[in-house]
């Protein structure tokens, strides 16, 4: 339990979470088939209160992954479809002259909701990506020097296709370390594809989904959250792998302290999930490389091979630090 008999009103209040936990997780698994564990990662960065990249190839459910979540909490839901001429402007918003009252009126973007679905990221300019870097860190934006609020929660979910590069711009490192997470879908296995088609045959289970949660509901269990229980062993445990990245030989940049502090988050979440007040060591480890791998820089790595290479090093390193008893 995560809560002493005697606290009555805590246990309560998490048996509470634990249901909309799984009402939630039930419900993306209506349209997501067979891949439990890559939504419950997806899980654990909309409850640490972080953002998501899904890079994988076309077609095995991103964007899926991402309007299931979306469709699944009773707030705001926008899709950005990135594309070389999108401006930022296109995303914040501006200030458009009101020639009735004479006054420049703030016309919101869509960036303005709970969850924010950027498709194919890595299809604009860099000028145009940038453009979410305050948002996503700070969850403001600053328009003509007047900064404004997002709505919370506030969630970014990402995709991008690795394997073409033709009319692409690589997001630059700042960008890559605001997602807490990157991962990989993969190809869903026989009998769940067989699922897949006959479902698809008569209706697409997307279309059928309704909100299992509120807004307010899933920003009180991100508050719950923040008050998992982190020890300093396993402080020390995340400072050890950190330290290891940053004296690699085959890195060029080890992992920064917004990383650190990313995989303690992460770990929070995780131990949320797993019905415990208080993180493991195993959470911390089983979290590493898709928490880790996209915030280092590599000597020698090709951009083909980048990412596959970046986590079988962080896999490595993890195997050389001693884990807290």
């Amino acid at each position: 339990m995560l809560f002493t008999a005697s606290d009555t009103d805590a246990a309560n209040c998490f048996m509470s979470y634990r249901a909309q936990i799984d009402a939630l997780e039930t419900n993306i698994a209506r349209a997501v088939f067979g891949k439990r564990d890559v939504i419950c990662r997806c899980l654990v960065a909309l409850f640490a209160s972080e953002h998501l990249l899904l890079e994988d190839v076309p077609g095995v459910g991103k964007t899926l992954i991402g309007q299931a979540i979306a469709k699944s909490i009773s707030g705001k839901f926008h899709r950005i479809q990135f594309t070389p001429d999108l401006l930022p402007a296109d995303i914040v918003g501006s200030n458009i002259y009101n020639s009735k009252t004479q006054e420049f009126d703030l016309s919101k973007g869509p960036i303005f909701t709970n969850i924010l679905l950027a498709d194919e990221i890595n299809r604009t300019t860099p000028r145009t990506q940038s453009a979410m870097l305050e948002a996503m860190n700070e969850q403001q934006v600053s328009i003509d020097g007047t900064t404004s609020s997002l709505p919370k929660p506030f969630m970014v979910i990402a995709t991008e296709n690795p394997m073409e590069y033709e009319g692409t711009y690589p997001l630059p490192e700042s960008q890559l370390d605001r997602f807490l997470l990157r991962l990989s879908v993969g190809y869903p296995d026989r009998e769940n594809e067989m699922n897949v088609l006959r479902t698809h045959q008569v209706a697409r289970p997307i279309d059928t989904l309704e909100p299992v949660l509120s807004c307010e509901q899933v920003a009180d269990i991100q508050r719950a959250v923040s008050r998992i229980r982190v020890d300093d062993a396993i402080n020390r445990y995340i400072l050890d792998i950190v330290d290891a990245t940053r004296r690699c030989d085959e890195l060029l940049v080890g992992v920064s302290t917004r990383g650190a502090i990313a995989l303690s988050r992460a770990a929070q979440a995780q131990a949320m999930l797993e019905n415990r007040n208080f993180v493991i060591p195993d959470d911390v480890k089983s979290l590493v490389v898709p928490v880790l791998s996209h915030r280092v820089m590599s000597k020698s790595f090709s951009h083909g091979d980048q990412r596959r290479s970046a986590e079988a090093l962080i896999d490595r390193i993890v195997e050389t630090v001693d884990v807290p008893v």
